[in-house]
């Protein structure tokens, strides 16, 4: 494991973007190329949902591994030996619970809330398109039947 001296970390850090991140890049582009249309990092909604499908009600979150508590039993162990383990450990579980506040939020507005890893856009964007189409599918046959 390679160990960074704090110049070094403290740049790696400030290069994280917490808008327009590789995995909202992708899905977006993707989503675009199949006709859908969306608003992005929508401030009008709890959480500020990386992508809107305001037609259908429905946002999307792009959630990063790691800042958002991917395999969190695991990583928390690890983190536990790490430098500043306190620290990262609070930020990680108050992001989950903020993600989970924001979600019980949207949902309770009648907004239908799918999130995704950084992982499974990256890897399996199919899938993630396949979700929200179905989503939205869903979204026609429920307008429909009202």
């Amino acid at each position: 494991m390679d160990v960074l001296t704090s110049d070094q970390r403290r740049k790696n850090m400030k290069s994280i973007r917490s808008k327009d991140t590789k995995i909202e890049v992708l899905l977006r582009k993707a989503l675009w190329s199949k006709g859908y249309r969306y608003r992005k990092n929508y401030k009008g909604l709890p959480g500020c949902p990386d992508i809107v499908l305001t037609k259908y009600k429905i946002a999307v979150f792009c959630d990063s591994d790691f800042f958002h508590g991917k395999d969190w039993e695991s990583k928390k162990k690890k983190l536990e030996m790490s430098n500043n383990a306190d620290y990262w450990i609070s930020k990680i579980e108050r992001n989950m619970e903020r993600d989970r506040e924001n979600e019980h939020d949207l949902q309770t507005s009648g907004w239908t809330v799918i999130r995704f890893w950084g992982y499974d856009i990256i890897h399996d964007m199919d899938s993630c398109l396949k979700t929200i189409e179905e989503a939205i599918f869903e979204q026609k046959v429920s307008d429909t039947l009202d």
